[in-house]
């Protein structure tokens, strides 16, 4: 038996073993409002089972110390006996009776990290903030319980606080004076549910309220964040957003949300961007925007927002048995959060998004070797954490779009509504969607789900264009043959899968404008499929295979049509179509089929004349990422940088006053290695004003503040007493994140060496996720690859001793963001694939070296194809 790396296996086992009933806890919080030293809380369960009489069994607690264990009048630990238990393998249950109760009463320990019930200490007041994170098995680390996702029950919480401090759980509660002093909150029984859904959040935050109503009824709605970041909270926006999505969802899911209030927290040092704990989520705080942020940041909270919201339906109400359908939960609140945002608020473009972000996520993990099938083999709990990655969000949404328009909308939804409305508060299996969906559809998908979910890779899918014209002469030519070309999803190998796709033609109207002047769409299946509809249309200048964006696939364009982009991107009128031809010379870019330069040198010409926001903000970070890394890094250092940066700060300038492009051309020209003359202009801004910089309109805040002072640190122009008076000036914990990667981004080899001492920190002072992470975003910074050296030689045994004293989400952070990428040598390659198959490493971290010594074996092959253009 294995708690706290359960195995599949053992879950079975123990579901077959057990039913659970209810959990009533009871937890004291009324020492939580203390100073730093506090590291630990009571927590009071009383479980509720029935099992086959005389099994043994286990139940999961971590990191405990307990004060006592009865199961069923039987005390666990007598007088002299201790009351140690084994983390990994549980509180062991022997003896068992058909129906049983057990109580624990036990002091659990508060984590940094992110994980269990995480506490954060305000600097901006002092206050004391908590909130619970399970995801994926670590309500264990707040009450015993039986931690796996079928074994649901009811929960009924109890909570004593501080008197000041807002309690927030699943459901509402009752509150009264506690005896010794305090509050306590007793909250209702939950509907049946998951642990890993389950929610406590506490502390002196603010609340904003509210109420959706519509034919179901009334939903409460709750807003909730730190006292200090109060003035910034936008609670009317969210909440005009959050009955949008309601109100979509209730009409297209048939069914009404089930459970009760509605609350969302924004929560100090979040690991993710949110959780979709029933009735009680929480998100990362950075959605309360402090400072002046773009459009495409207003976007991508809402789909976040809308993300969560959907998995009330799928997830809580209707529940995964196992993590093997974690894909189906994460890709079907992606996928349906896009739906809504298009259907249902201000977003009607946000597939452009889709296509310019997940797809984009979803091509770089299919093609590494950590790669796995949609429908992964979940063997255990770290296989499950491992996984919550590209194939399991973005591939599998790209997958149900492709669902969607192969069965189409109306059938897939109607057998959705089938589907919550069978197996509603129970666990089913990707099998019974399938089902459904084949019912309401008539069609046979058990071939779709073989090709698409249990196998891996990208399919490179272009087209072969034969014309009526000579190669000299074609202007007046047409199109007599025009056949798409599937190649196999794996190089040399793999499926070749079954495709809804269209295909668009786009040619210059009498404006110059690229505009769409035929489309057909259709179902391919073999390498070639020819498509007589388009026989006949002229010959254009762009032929885009996957117009619309309906299927997951690599678009190879034609010599013609690459021609077009390369050239006149930013001519193309649509928004979804333009998108998806950045997006084909950024595959081209990274799979060294175009010269890194040539990228960027479209991207310091086209970028000023994208409308989409959510696109420019993209495509200036790719072209940093293929200077930084893709690019000779002779040219890069002598021109590409200088050249990009100049452009950026040209494109600043002649941007609208006040607009979003205005601040993401500033932005990144922060993030770039800046000369004398930019150090002058940043300088300005900071000390004089926007407008003295030729920046009129520009919103001097203080994470821009932040921004433009750590490209001046990088830059060698400020130094540590300048950051020490910014965050004098901007005392909060935003302040203290942008500080700790200001300081990390000193070019010299002691700031950096500070920083990855601070990184590997163990113990009582270990910094925590959120300043984790800070110092990461200021180490590699491009043009300081020389100050790294010593990191990059310490890396293993640094990052394998952080991995023992601090395993979790923290020591991958780590072990991902100080990988020596910036050593793109044959060398570094080397040195690391003995390490990756070293099986005695622990997996994760094998995972994490693979991904990244693929990524630089990408970057040598870039790097050679960018240095011949100057051979």
């Amino acid at each position: 038996m294995r708690s706290l790396n359960l195995t599949r296996a053992d879950a079975a086992q123990r579901a077959d073993l057990i039913d659970v009933d209810s959990y009533e806890v009871e937890i004291d919080l009324t020492d939580g409002a203390g100073g730093p030293g506090v590291e630990r809380f009571r927590s009071r369960t009383v479980v509720r089972f029935t099992a086959r009489a005389g099994a043994e069994t286990f139940i999961d607690l971590r990191d405990a110390v307990i004060r006592s264990a009865v199961l069923n009048g039987r005390e666990m630990f007598p007088a002299g006996e201790g009351k140690n238990y084994d983390d990994d393998d549980g509180l062991i249950l022997t003896g068992l009776q058909d129906s049983n109760e057990l109580v624990v009463d036990a002091d659990l320990a508060y984590t940094t990290t992110g994980e269990g019930l995480h506490r954060m200490v305000d600097p901006a007041d002092g206050e004391v903030y908590l909130y619970s994170q399970f995801e994926t098995a670590d309500a264990k680390r707040v009450f015993a319980c039986f931690d796996q996702p079928d074994l649901k029950a009811t929960y009924t919480l109890t909570v004593t606080a501080p008197e000041n401090w807002v309690v927030v759980a699943n459901t509402p509660a009752e509150e009264s004076p506690a005896e010794g002093g305090g509050v306590v909150h007793r909250f209702a029984p939950t509907e049946i549910m998951s642990t890993y859904l389950v929610a406590l959040i506490a502390g002196p935050y603010h609340v904003a309220e509210d109420a959706y109503t519509d034919e179901h009824g009334t939903i409460p709605l709750r807003l909730l964040c730190r006292a200090s970041l109060a003035p910034f909270l936008d609670a009317e926006r969210l909440f005009a957003e959050t009955k949008e999505g309601f109100g979509f969802y209730h009409r297209e899911f048939g069914r009404p949300y089930a459970f009760g209030k509605y609350d969302q927290i924004f929560v100090p040092e979040f690991n993710a961007g949110a959780m979709e704990n029933s009735g009680a989520v929480t998100f990362l705080e950075d959605y309360v925007f402090r400072s002046r942020v773009t459009g495409y940041r207003y976007e991508r909270r809402n789909e976040t927002l809308l993300h969560e919201m959907a998995h009330m339906w799928f997830g809580n109400l209707v529940t995964m048995r196992w993590w093997d359908d974690l894909w189906l939960n994460e890709s079907f609140a992606t996928f349906a959060s896009v739906l809504a945002q298009v259907d249902a608020t201000q977003y009607t473009d946000a597939w452009t998004t889709f296509a310019n972000v997940e797809k984009s996520w979803a091509y770089r993990q299919d093609q590494l070797p950590s790669t796995h099938p949609v429908a992964a083999d979940m063997t255990d709990l770290e296989t499950v954490e491992a996984n919550f990655d590209g194939i399991t969000y973005a591939k599998g949404a790209s997958v149900l779009k492709q669902l969607v328009a192969y069965v189409g909308r109306e059938p897939f939804l109607a057998g959705l509504r089938a589907y919550f409305t069978e197996h509603a508060f129970g666990n089913a299996q990707f099998d019974d969607l399938l089902g459904a969906l084949e019912k309401s559809s008539g069609r046979d998908l058990s071939g779709w789900a073989d090709q698409w979910l249990r196998t891996t890779g990208i399919n490179p899918i272009s087209v072969e264009v034969a014309t009526s014209g000579t190669e000299d002469d074609d202007a007046d030519s047409t199109i007599t043959e025009l056949t798409v070309v599937q190649g196999p999803a794996t190089p040399g190998a793999g499926e070749l899968r079954t495709h809804r796709i269209g295909v668009g033609l786009y040619s210059r109207d009498a404006s110059g404008a690229l505009i769409r002047t035929a489309r057909t769409e259709l179902d391919i299946s073999g390498d070639r499929t020819i498509v007589p509809d388009l026989a006949g249309q002229p010959v254009p200048d762009l032929v885009l295979p996957n117009d619309d964006d309906l299927t997951y696939c690599s678009v190879r364009l034609d010599e013609r049509s690459t021609a077009t982009v390369l050239d006149s991107l930013e001519d193309i009128s649509d928004s979804l179509a333009r998108t998806l031809s950045w997006s084909a010379l950024w595959e081209m870019t990274r799979s060294a089929r175009l010269p890194a330069r040539r990228f960027v040198e479209v991207v310091s010409r086209a970028a000023p004349r994208e409308p989409h926001i959510g696109v420019v903000q993209r495509v200036l970070s790719q072209a940093q990422t293929a200077l930084a890394r893709y690019a000779d890094p002779d040219w890069a250092a002598a021109t590409g940088w200088k050249t990009f940066s100049r452009a950026m700060l040209e494109a600043a300038r002649a941007a609208e006053p006040g607009s979003d492009h205005q601040l993401a051309f500033l932005t990144a020209l922060c993030a770039c290695p800046i000369g004398p003359d930019q150090c002058r202009v940043l300088e300005t801004i900071l000390d004089a004003g926007a407008d003295e910089a030729g920046l009129p309109g520009l919103t001097i805040d203080a994470d821009l503040r932040w921004t433009v002072l750590t490209a001046l640190v990088a830059a060698g122009a400020e130094d540590a007493d300048r950051i020490d008076a910014e965050l004098a000036a901007d005392d909060t914990a935003g302040g203290a994140q942008r500080a700790a990667s200001a300081r990390a981004a000193r070019p010299t080899i002691e700031a950096k060496e500070e920083a990855e001492q601070l990184l590997l920190s163990t113990g009582p002072a270990a910094p925590s996720n959120a300043i984790v992470r800070a110092t990461l975003l200021g180490i590699d910074l491009p043009g300081h690859e020389h100050l790294l050296t010593g990191i990059a030689e310490r890396y293993l045994d640094s990052v394998t001793e952080l991995w023992t004293a601090r395993p979790g989400d923290l020591s991958q952070t780590v072990a991902d963001g100080l990988f020596p990428a910036w050593a793109v040598d044959a060398e570094t390659v080397s040195r690391f694939e003995s390490v990756i198959a070293d099986e005695s490493r622990p997996s994760a971290f094998r995972r994490i070296l693979a991904e990244q010594n693929a990524d630089m074996v990408r970057a040598l092959a870039a790097r050679a194809c960018d240095a011949a253009v100057a051979d």
